[in-house]
């Protein structure tokens, strides 16, 4: 079965960055916040990467559009 990355809206704090990260990577949600929250308070590109990874990652799809995607 193939991954695929997407936004988790049940474990969000803000877009379901973080929490759809360490689900797709198998890690904590709680270390993808605090990596992300190091790297932006350390001046590092934490923010940026954030706020383009909540613009470009998808929310999951409903049950009925991924019964729809399976049959094709």
């Amino acid at each position: 079965m193939e991954r695929k990355l997407y936004k988790d809206p049940s474990n969000q704090m803000i877009a379901g960055v973080c929490s759809g990260l360490g689900n797709y990577l198998g890690v904590d949600v709680t270390i993808m916040r605090v990596l992300f929250v190091a790297m932006a308070l350390l001046g590092g590109p934490g923010l940026l990467i954030y706020i383009v990874l909540a613009i470009i990652m998808k929310k999951p799809p409903s049950e009925y559009e991924a019964e729809q995607e399976d049959r094709f």
